[in-house]
This record gives C-alpha cells, sequence and structure tokens, in this order.
C-alpha cells in the first residue's frame, strides 16, 4: 500500500515539477534550466546522502553492465522532453501521453525481460488496459 501511495506523489511531483520547470524555461532557456534541475537535484541527494547513509560512492565502479549508470544522462533527456512537450501542449496533455508512453515502455520492458527485469507473461488483459488508456487519449483530445 505504500507503494501505491508513492507513485501517486511521484506522479504529482513530476507534474509540478514539468510545470516549474516550463516556467523557468521562458526566462533562461531550455538547458539552462535542465541544468539548474540537475545541480539542484545533485546538491539535495549531496546532503541526503551526508545526514543518511553514507553508502559508498566506489561502489559505482562496480555496476553492471556500465550503461545501467546513464540514469543521469537519460534524466537530462527526461527533463528536456518534458519541458518541450508542455511548452507545446499543456501539461495535462503531456502528462497523459508521457503516462501512455511510461506504460507501453514498461510493460514492453517486462514481457521481453530487458534491463535484467524478471520476464513477465503476456496479459490480454494488461494489453486491453492499455489500449484502453490510448482511447482515453482520444477522449481527451476531443473537442
Amino acid at each position: 500500500m505504500v507503494g501505491f501511495f508513492i507513485a501517486l506523489l511521484s506522479g504529482a511531483l513530476m507534474s509540478i515539477q514539468g510545470v516549474f520547470n516550463t516556467q523557468v524555461t521562458k526566462t533562461t532557456g531550455v538547458w539552462v534550466s535542465n541544468g539548474w534541475v540537475q545541480i539542484t537535484a545533485f546538491a539535495v541527494c549531496l546532503a541526503a546522502w551526508l545526514f543518511t547513509g553514507r553508502d559508498s560512492v566506489a561502489a559505482l565502479g562496480r555496476v553492471e553492465p556500465k550503461y545501467m549508470l546513464l540514469g543521469g544522462v537519460i534524466g537530462a533527456g527526461i527533463t528536456w522532453t518534458v519541458i518541450k512537450s508542455i511548452e507545446a501542449l499543456g501539461p495535462a496533455k503531456s502528462a497523459l501521453l508521457i503516462v501512455i508512453a511510461q506504460l507501453a515502455v514498461s510493460y514492453l520492458i517486462e514481457l521481453f525481460s530487458l534491463f535484467g527485469m524478471d520476464k513477465e507473461p503476456f496479459s490480454w488483459r494488461k494489453l486491453g488496459g492499455l489500449l484502453l488508456a490510448v482511447a482515453g487519449i482520444a477522449v481527451f483530445q476531443w473537442e
């Protein structure tokens, strides 16, 4: 149950962050805004690390496969794409399309056991739910 509420909080924070970043971009430009997001995230992580566990930074050298260390690079891409989509579509339409893309890609990752994740069997019910969400986009877009 805790995971459910954390996921809801994550979605809410992502939507708010996207709007904040888009507003900052109007004054600074996309790469300054994106850099600010990454630098402030680093500062928060550094502070949390100093006050909580002090896990070994050297352990990063033991991560395998090495491409798993590209999360920050992907994060910069996420920030850029969220800013650009909110600029073009607004927060609600952007969030809807982002969530559908997340569902589709996550389901493919599970189906094909990509990136070390456990393989899940194909489910018509899950595919139906994804298609229903796509239909929801059409309804949401309908004027």
